[in-house]
């Protein structure tokens, strides 16, 4: 699906925010790209997307280059930003109008979206609040059935019902043709949907798994004595107890939590490139 390689990319008179980098990401995934502000998740999308051109290296999606923009590409690939401009117009012109570009496009699934969402199509896109208007493009996002989908902070705006409907909605919806990439803060918003887990820092891939890799090689769990937790790769103080993440020692499988996990990998690089037996570039 997405192939990058040695990539190299800076804004004007900027020191390199990505040098080299190198990823790989596969159909028939929910991606969750994590990372601090600042690290770069918004221009690799933006890259990713055609929207930013590398400076040199390569980077194909599907076999396009996105730097071309051609109209085969660009009529299989969807993306919702984290701030975007609704035109003033009816929900229903937005479909007629924008659907078109779509050959993919499904109306009925639209429309079973947005009832999902509890949005009338009747309604002018301009009039509705910030989250109202996440609901309509992820909607829209979603019947567009793009090989790439692309949704950058998708939770933001919404509330706690249709954060459950936006889970729902997403799971329900992937193929194997399909790829989707999530870049948000939000990680507790998607616990049990997005996998692979890959973690920017500093313009580089610092960390790259499967949940199944990560519950194999990790064990995550509440521990009441900070004894317990000496070999941890990172421990956080609760109301409960200490939070932590720990080496998987006994086979066990635990839930992961995505907060601790991206906790651990950002303060434990060294002992995370040991633990799965990969080179992460930290340097």
């Amino acid at each position: 699906m997405i192939t990058i390689n040695q990539l190299n990319f800076h804004y004007k008179k900027r020191s390199p925010l990505f040098s080299d980098l190198d990823l790989n990401v596969e159909s028939g995934n929910i991606c969750g790209l994590l990372g601090k502000n600042g690290a770069g998740k918004t221009t690799l999308l933006k890259l990713i997307a055609g929207l930013a051109y590398p400076k040199s290296g390569n980077l194909t999606v599907n076999g396009y280059n996105p730097a071309d923009r051609l109209p085969a590409f660009l009529a299989d690939l969807y993306i919702v930003p984290e701030e975007f401009y609704a035109p003033a117009m009816k929900i229903n012109q937005f479909e007629k109008v924008y659907g078109a570009f779509y050959p993919k496009f499904s109306a009925e699934q639209f429309d079973t979206y947005l009832r999902e969402f509890e949005i009338d199509r009747n309604n002018r896109m301009n009039k509705l609040s910030y989250g109202q208007k996440k609901k309509v493009l992820l909607s829209f996002g979603l019947a567009t059935n793009s090989s790439l989908l692309i949704l950058d902070e998708p939770t933001n705006g919404l509330d706690i019902p249709s954060k459950s409907q936006f889970r729902k909605l997403l799971a329900g919806s992937i193929d194997d043709d399909k790829c989707y990439i999530i870049s948000t803060h939000q990680v507790r918003d998607m616990i049990n949907l997005i996998d692979p887990v890959i973690i920017l820092e500093d313009g580089k891939v610092i960390f790259q798994a499967t949940i199944e890799e990560i519950t194999n090689k990790l064990h995550f769990g509440l521990h009441f004595q900070e004894s317990l937790i000496h070999d941890a790769l990172y421990a956080e103080r609760t109301p409960g107890g200490y939070l932590a993440v720990t080496p998987n020692i006994t086979g066990e499988e635990t839930e992961v939590d995505l907060e601790v996990l991206f906790n651990a990998v950002v303060t434990n690089k060294s002992r995370m490139q040991e633990l799965f037996n990969r080179t992460l570039k930290t340097q």
